[in-house]
């Protein structure tokens, strides 16, 4: 594949760490005072919208507040985005809560869970057979 085929990726990643940058002090929003982190960002294939993926730190509320937040400035995240890539038109950006990173901590909690349980019941097991001689192979003539 070309690399006109890739455009949308690099730009994606251009505009991850654009915003990255815009979060870390630039953007004077009240309620984008929390700590937040871009995750990933995509960008459809014909350029003409971008969904940006934060992680924000903070109670549920602080949550919405902050994507409200986002949503809000995205013109001006817009406008600062083709000024510094030097495009004529930015994607239009929608910002979109991003709970995978819990989700994958719960399941690594639970497989946590699983995996101490059978630790347990295996040496139960063990403990239990401590007691009893090891069985003679039997010999088959």
């Amino acid at each position: 594949m070309t690399l006109v085929g890739h455009r949308h990726e690099r730009i994606a990643e251009e505009i991850h760490h654009e915003v990255d940058i815009m979060l870390a002090g630039e953007l004077r929003d009240p309620r984008l005072e929390v700590s937040m982190t871009v995750t990933e960002v995509r960008v459809s294939p014909d350029l003409k919208q971008a969904r940006v993926y934060v992680i924000v730190e903070g109670t549920p509320e602080e949550q919405t507040d902050a994507i409200a937040g986002l949503e809000k400035a995205g013109g001006y995240i817009r406008h600062e985005l083709s000024e510094r890539m030097q495009i004529r038109r930015s994607p239009e950006l929608r910002f979109i809560l991003d709970t995978s990173a819990k989700a994958a901590q719960r399941i690594d909690d639970l497989l946590r869970e699983v995996g101490s349980s059978k630790e347990v019941g295996q040496s139960k097991e063990v403990g239990q057979n401590k007691d009893k001689p090891p069985s003679e192979p039997t010999e088959k003539p």
